[in-house]
């Protein structure tokens, strides 16, 4: 079949509503990711000593990314809940009310008082608001990444899908700068005292910069074909159950990102506090080695992105879990020598070029493995549920794994290869011809367009 010229339009869209709907993509996961890594930062190098304090620092920190995990767990539950909203009312609303959810629970976080100052009662709330965040950040990432697959021109699906998944950089490049520049601007103890808080505070800016393009945006093309043929309403998330491609899909995407979410969380999280804690770094160094490292996957996530257009998504993603895994013992090794120059072109390498080979083609690919009916449902629950093992879990469960190994990272090198390995098989595992490609969802809606699906009465 041959394909129409690519115009740089899609559907009648045109570039102008284009450059809105990749704004509004990229401004909202940079703001949910801000937040939401924000709290992965401090849990490290705040949270430990203020509201979980302990005679033994390793339970300080276990106790802080305990918390930090929650936030994972409450994200399966925003996905169903914004997924369902995103699929039967539509995409812009869930990304307007998780925006705001997401900046009033961070802005708050910033105004709780130590557990010093209220005892218990001030890790409670911080786990409330916690809970807030992921549930928010669930809704987020399937809604974000839909307006920018299913706006996209043809032939780009790959490249439109990374611009939002750019926002991840761009959030932890915003987060870590913030509390380095915090770091070294504040005297003494200021920073630790109520400096951090400011980091917090921020957040209002962007949430109102985000609200002002995203009440910009329209509803995708694709969603509004969908709503026109739509027959009756129906539970997204029971048409995924009920459907037996789509059970498998859901199966083998959380495979799939299973050490996509842990590499992630082990270079941009935990290497902060294995750094400050196990190897004896001070926080100035690692902090602009993760925002060095975010700033050179900017560049690159675009760059996986449209290589997934070109070669398939199925196979960038596969190597890049093999590099990514791979690269994994020299960069422990590495990490684990505390010098603060070799640390930094670690980070750079293994978080900054090769992560975005995975994160890249990640939008597009879960989009195109449901059907435009339950697709915000099916790409949320399967990043989102995945997200409690391969990211929430990932800095307690290294943490705990150093400790048992006496500070030596061997075991944690065991953990990520046995993931390199299982999310091999899962994205190999997963059938082109099973997944919904634009000539797929043509077919879609021109079927359900067809006045043969109208029984006669």
């Amino acid at each position: 079949m041959t394909r129409p010229p690519d115009t740089g339009e899609s559907d009648g869209v045109s570039r102008r509503e284009l450059r809105t709907v990749v704004a509004s993509s990229v401004i909202g996961t940079t703001v949910e990711w801000y937040d939401f890594f924000l709290y992965g930062t401090a849990a490290g190098i705040v949270f430990n000593k203020l509201y979980f304090p302990s005679d033994d620092p390793l339970v300080s920190t276990l106790l802080s990314f305990g918390t930090f995990a929650l936030g994972f767990i409450a994200r399966p539950i925003g996905g169903l809940i914004f997924g369902h909203i995103g699929d039967r009312v539509g995409r812009k609303r869930t990304l307007i009310a998780t925006m705001l959810i997401m900046g009033l629970a961070t802005c708050a976080i910033g105004l709780v008082p130590t557990y010093g100052t209220i005892g218990v009662a001030a890790p409670i709330i911080l786990v409330v608001l916690r809970l807030a965040q992921g549930i928010a950040i669930g809704g987020e990432w399937g809604g974000a990444v839909l307006m920018a697959v299913e706006y996209a021109p043809r032939g780009k699906r790959g490249l439109y899908g990374s611009f939002p998944q750019m926002g991840l950089a761009v959030g932890l490049m915003l987060g870590t700068g913030v509390f380095a520049g915090l770091n070294v601007a504040l005297p003494g103890d200021a920073f630790l005292s109520w400096g951090w808080r400011i980091a917090f505070g921020l957040s209002a800016i962007l949430v109102l910069v985000g609200m002002f393009i995203r009440l910009k945006v329209i509803e995708t093309p694709a969603f509004r074909k969908m709503a026109q043929h739509q027959a009756k309403a129906t539970v997204p998330a029971l048409e995924l159950v009920h459907d037996r491609r789509s059970r498998r899909h859901i199966l083998l995407g959380m495979g799939s990102r299973l050490h996509e979410g842990i590499a992630f969380n082990t270079w941009a999280v935990f290497a902060i506090s294995y750094g400050t804690g196990t190897v004896g770094m001070s926080r100035q160094p690692l902090l602009l080695s993760v925002m060095g490292a975010a700033a050179v996957m900017l560049v690159f996530i675009p760059v996986f992105g449209r290589a997934s257009d070109r070669f398939g998504r199925r196979q960038v993603f596969a190597i890049g879990a093999i590099i990514t895994g791979f690269a994994t013992y020299p960069a422990l090794a590495s990490l684990g020598s505390g010098s603060p120059l070799l640390v930094a072109v670690t980070l750079i390498v293994v978080l900054g070029i090769c992560y975005p080979i995975m994160y890249g083609p990640q939008a597009a690919f879960y989009a195109e493995l449901f059907p435009t009916n339950v697709r915000c449902t099916g790409i949320s629950f399967v990043y989102q549920f995945s997200g409690i093992f391969a990211s929430g879990m990932t800095p307690l469960i290294l943490s705990y794994l150093v400790g048992r190994a006496g500070g030596g990272y061997g075991l944690v090198l065991a953990y990520v290869l046995a993931a390199t390995v299982l999310s091999t098989i899962c994205t190999l595992a997963i059938r082109r011809r099973d997944l919904v490609t634009e000539d797929a969802e043509a077919g879609e809606f021109a079927i359900a367009a067809s006045p043969v699906r109208t029984s006669p009465r």
